[in-house]
């Protein structure tokens, strides 16, 4: 019985042991992670979209909770006063999801830009929406909310899909129109955070 009880609470200690050890290794890791995240995978599509700002967009951002999950926006100045925010959207595409940088006017609404960020698309063929610069001017100046231009030819809307890519075309609009959402809905969260990088 001696023995059992010994197993009993080695074990315990063992486990509250690795437990605390993991819990270690998380924590120290996930600021590098997100580091890399940012300066990797978001960075450069942010970067892409705006390419003409006078700040440093990925040091300037804010954190919103929306629908229960943290969203990064960055902000992007022009003579020093913030007119874009970016942010990230996701839709499932051929291959799985389909992350989309989306780059928004502030006072118009208007679509200033858009990149992808992640995808597991065919290369060749679907992941050419990372690439496709036709494919992704076409969103430019669409109002975020109008959803019905954000949506590929073949279904009366305004966007020139990727040939051969209708599967992924559709999931980047989708992504696009999910993004316009998010702005419709939190507009005044985001306007008062943007503010604060006034001047």
């Amino acid at each position: 019985m001696r023995e059992m009880v010994k197993m009993v609470i080695t074990l315990t200690i063992l486990a509250a042991f690795s437990g605390g050890l993991l819990a270690a290794v998380k924590t120290s890791t996930s600021d590098r992670i997100e580091q890399a995240v940012l300066e990797y995978v978001q960075g450069p599509a942010i970067l892409s979209i705006m390419s003409d700002v006078s700040n440093d967009p990925l040091a300037d951002r804010f954190t919103l909770e929306i629908d229960g999950t943290d969203v990064d926006f960055f902000v992007g100045k022009k003579n020093g006063a913030p007119e874009l925010v970016a942010f990230e959207t996701k839709a499932s595409g051929y291959g799985g999801d389909i992350g989309v940088m989306v780059g928004v006017k502030i006072d118009t609404g208007e679509i200033y830009g858009i990149d992808v960020t992640t995808h597991s698309e065919t290369p060749g063929v679907g992941a050419r929406a990372e690439t496709d610069i036709r494919f992704k001017t076409s969103f430019v100046g669409i109002p975020i909310i109008d959803e019905e231009k954000i949506q590929i030819g073949d279904d009366g809307g305004d966007i020139a899909a990727i040939g051969g890519a209708t599967v992924t075309s559709r999931a980047v609009s989708l992504a696009v129109r999910r993004a316009g959402k998010i702005f419709e809905q939190h507009k005044s969260e985001i306007k008062k955070e943007v503010d604060t990088f006034s001047g």
